[in-house]
């Protein structure tokens, strides 16, 4: 299997975390596990059907798929006839290009996303990075989303935030701060927050090999290893000693 990743323009860097590709190869089918990062993907099959994943859900060859944040890891297979093209949109980036009424119903889901709304499958092909930032330049609406910053101090801090405060901070409140985070990103506050915390303890993990699974844990602000241990296996399906 061979994985490509491409920065986007600067303007769209606020909203697109990412192009990537995934091409299978000679070698035998391989098995990817994807961590949940609060992100949405539109993913472009240009290569044959992809197997059906545990759902019996596959995604059909020339079709484009709208991936919701994930509150869990997933599996999924690349085959030697499998070639993906996605697009990974920062935190509530999505909304920068695209009105849906609400991301809350796509969390954990794949679906069809309509093409007339996707990239065209021959351009993507043909220029990967210069087609995709010319088409979201064109559908970029130059507007701030509000949850732009909020999303950024979330990150800055790691997660490691509480929801009051995060609220207090942007001159919200909580409530409005739920509804916006289940409509633009599909997660509710708190469980963003967990999400983002995770990502930094993962983080540490494949960074400090030689840091005990205390250290790490109180570093990332869980109460102790066991802590971490049980979000690990919440979050990846598996113990901390299998990652």
């Amino acid at each position: 299997m061979a994985y490509i990743e491409y920065r986007p323009h600067t303007a769209l860097t606020p909203y697109i975390d990412a192009y990537w590709q995934v091409f299978g190869d000679n070698t035998p089918m391989a098995v990817e596990t994807i961590m949940p990062d609060g992100c949405v993907d539109i993913i472009m099959n240009l290569g044959d059907d992809e197997l059906p994943d545990p759902d019996g859900f596959f995604m059909k060859s020339e079709q484009s798929y709208l991936v919701g944040t994930m509150s869990h890891a997933i599996e999924t297979a690349v085959s030697p006839t499998s070639h993906l093209i996605g697009v990974r949109f920062r935190p509530a980036g999505f909304a920068a290009f695209y009105g849906y009424a609400s991301m809350h119903e796509f969390t954990d889901q794949t679906a069809e996303f309509e093409a007339k709304l996707a990239p065209d499958l021959r351009g993507v092909n043909y220029e990967p990075k210069h087609y995709l930032d010319q088409f979201f330049l064109k559908r970029l609406q130059n507007r701030p989303h509000p949850l732009i910053p909020i999303i950024a101090e979330v990150e800055s801090k790691n997660g490691l935030i509480g929801v009051s405060t995060l609220a207090q901070n942007h001159c919200t409140t909580v409530r409005q701060l739920q509804r916006a985070f289940k409509e633009h990103i599909g997660l509710s506050p708190k469980e963003f927050l967990n999400v983002m915390r995770f990502k930094y303890a993962m983080q540490l993990i494949k960074k400090s090999k030689r840091q005990s699974l205390l250290d790490i844990a109180l570093e990332a602000g869980y109460y102790d290893h066991a802590h971490l241990s049980n979000e690990i296996r919440r979050y990846t399906g598996v113990a901390p000693s299998q990652i």
